[in-house]
């Protein structure tokens, strides 16, 4: 595996990486073969004292391999990536936990519904910049903006989502395996403001994280 990679903590990250790699992989043998093919055509076909120029008009052959060979591997990484798409992109059927997030220039902030389980009602709470989750656990995101378009990015997750005024993104979710703190940059040019709308997911122990619903959400009378 590439050794550049950021930590992985989710458990579909794997899955992103292996693409990830087979597509690079892909890309630096045909750049080798460019390149070669290139230096190979410099050497014999340079200049020559009374070598005369021959001009080639094309080979439909050729066209015909090089079209069908790079059709065949966009379409073989398609159907590759289609399993790990339908793992990132779809809702989850029975998460854990829900949080609503709002971008805002120059801000993250997140939602999370209280003691009735149900998010836009008057028990939830907005935190700024700061997203709690228990560890190993399915979350459910809702994403939303309320003026432009930002970009939720965990690079450590392998989760990037563009985030659009007026309108919810149900399908985006994950459960992080590792507690810790990682960044949550936007990743969408959004203003001037843009370098500094950075947000923190903290991966907490369920221990922790219990305390910590216990110390924000007080009990119904």
């Amino acid at each position: 595996m590439l050794g550049w990679y950021t930590e992985n903590i989710s458990t579909y990250a794997k899955g992103v990486d292996g693409l990830f790699a087979l597509i690079f992989w892909i890309t630096i043998v045909a750049f080798i073969l460019v390149m070669l093919t290139l230096i190979l055509f410099l050497i014999l076909y340079r200049h020559r004292s009374g070598h005369k120029a021959e001009y080639i008009e094309g080979s439909t052959k050729l066209e015909i391999i090089w079209t069908t060979a790079t059709t065949v591997i966009v379409f073989g990484l398609a159907l590759l990536s289609f399993p790990q798409w339908n793992k990132l992109k779809s809702p989850a059927e029975n998460p854990d936990y829900t949080v609503q997030v709002r971008g805002e220039q120059f801000n993250w902030y997140f939602i999370y519904p209280g003691p009735d389980n149900e998010i836009g009602t008057e028990d939830d709470l907005e935190f700024e910049n700061e997203m709690n989750v228990p560890v190993d656990k399915v979350i459910q995101l809702y994403l939303t903006s309320k003026d432009v378009i930002h970009s939720f990015f965990v690079p450590q997750l392998r989760l990037k989502q563009d985030v659009l005024p007026n309108r919810i993104i149900d399908f985006t979710k994950f459960r992080a395996q590792k507690i810790g703190k990682y960044e949550i940059p936007c990743a969408e040019l959004c203003g001037f403001g843009h370098a500094t709308m950075i947000g923190s997911l903290n991966v907490l122990s369920q221990e922790d994280y219990d305390s910590w619903v216990a110390e924000n959400w007080q009990p119904q009378e």
